[in-house]
């Protein structure tokens, strides 16, 4: 089955929610595509300061991002996968919402939570499960640091996820190289849709957002690349059969783990 999916990478400006929404609409509503995937809290930024921000900018998944994604996923018959702050009664999530054109598929919520994100968000509670797209197609989703644990990767695969969506704000250095090995030992897409930009309401701690976001095939190849700091909607055609676990006639990936020797 084959696919034009993709990322749409931009600079978030903190707390302006329906301005970050206006931009993403104008991206994507000249953008071609059949799945998109926008960064992690990608309408409020991502340095809060206090537990009562993050409170005042989160929304729940049929909020005003939702909304509007729902419209647009229902004029390009769609999925897009946005992350933003949930809102769940007194609790806030770091999540990521997936939309198609019947609604809302599915809401992740990041089980892996980097530095900070610890003091004002509560770690995720929702399984890596794929959601079924209805368009022949399961998609998994995963959020930034989930990256660093293979787990998280590995158990989309085995559920049937052919593509992994990745919303990021990475400031690490090292992820865009280590989705290689996400892709490659579960033979599965992965795109890893991150933000750019530099958010220095800490003065102390100023965070470098770095771009770079991208599509990785199943042979480990870069099909689509951002720059460090480019604003672009990039999509690609993929072909999920390549999305296949039978790396050969006698190994299979998922059938030829020793479950028997790992220590879980």
């Amino acid at each position: 089955m084959k696919l034009k999916a993709g990322f749409l990478q931009f600079e978030p400006e903190f707390g302006e929610i329906e301005q970050n929404i206006s931009i993403i609409t104008d991206m994507l509503q000249t953008t071609e595509f059949d799945l998109m995937v926008l960064p992690e809290l990608c309408t409020t930024g991502y340095q809060f300061v206090s537990i009562d921000e993050v409170m005042a900018l989160a929304e729940a998944p049929d909020g005003l991002l939702g909304q509007v994604l729902q419209g647009l996923a229902r004029e390009k018959q769609a999925v897009i996968v946005a992350g933003f702050a949930e809102r769940f009664g007194d609790t806030v999530f770091n999540s990521a919402v997936v939309v198609g054109s019947a609604g809302i598929l599915a809401v992740y919520r990041k089980a892996h939570l980097f530095f900070k994100e610890k003091e004002f968000f509560s770690p995720g509670d929702t399984p890596f499960v794929p959601v079924d797209t209805g368009l022949g197609y399961h998609l998994g989703t995963m959020i930034c640091f989930d990256w660093m644990f293979p787990e998280a990767a590995r158990s989309l695969a085995l559920g049937g996820a052919g593509v992994i969506a990745h919303p990021a704000n990475l400031v690490l250095p090292w992820c865009q190289r280590a989705m290689f090995a996400r892709a490659v030992e579960n033979r599965i897409f992965a795109i890893t849709a991150n933000r750019f930009g530099t958010e220095a309401r800490v003065p102390e701690s100023p965070l470098a957002f770095t771009g770079g976001s991208q599509i990785m095939t199943p042979d480990g190849e870069v099909i689509a690349k951002a720059g460090p700091s480019e604003a672009v909607a990039m999509t690609r055609e993929i072909d999920l059969y390549t999305s296949n676990p039978q790396l050969n006639s006698l190994n299979h990936l998922y059938r030829d783990r020793r479950t028997d020797l790992y220590r879980l």
